[in-house]
């Protein structure tokens, strides 16, 4: 039996395809713009985990994360990661994260972040996770944040194209 060379190309382009990593949407609420969430993977057994975002206030109003939940912990808490005596504290954010009106707060590793303890299940790379975020004026949004690496530094920038301009000119 002889295979087509276009089969064969089709072929390898669908594996392709599904090996590329998850990729959160970007979700608007009101004023607020959320993108690149996403968590560290955590094993079966795994006490917590970690979870990363960017909000944007487009408006004229500040809002306040304040909190959240999912199905996956039993808690979900906003926490400030710090370096204490050659050890990482982790201490819950009073009051919660204000996103002033047309800034951009980034959740990020060793900084402020998403807690979530005592997960109910395994946190598998490849897969998202839904998180309802509670905001003090939007309200609760529910937002995927794809899970990613257990030693991961976040998602990967997107490509420079020639259509945004950003090529170099010789």
């Amino acid at each position: 039996m002889k295979v087509s060379g276009h089969l064969v190309a089709f072929l390898l382009l669908a594996g392709a395809l599904q090996s590329l990593p998850v990729r959160a949407q970007e979700v608007k609420a009101g004023d607020l713009v959320i993108s690149q969430a996403w968590s560290r993977a955590a094993p079966r057994g795994a006490e917590l985990a970690s979870s990363y975002v960017t909000i944007e206030n487009k408006g004229t109003v500040p809002d306040r994360l304040i909190g959240g939940a999912t199905d996956i912990a039993e808690k979900l808490q906003i926490q400030q990661s710090s370096m204490v005596g050659g050890g990482l504290t982790l201490n819950p954010v009073a009051g919660g994260v204000t996103i002033s009106p047309g800034d951009k707060v980034v959740l990020a590793p060793h900084g402020i972040h998403l807690t979530l303890s005592n997960l109910k299940a395994k946190m598998k790379k490849g897969t998202a996770v839904p998180m309802t975020l509670e905001f003090e004026k939007a309200g609760k949004i529910t937002v995927s944040f794809d899970v990613l690496g257990a030693a991961s530094t976040g998602p990967v920038a997107p490509k420079a194209s020639a259509a945004d301009g950003s090529m170099m000119k010789k």
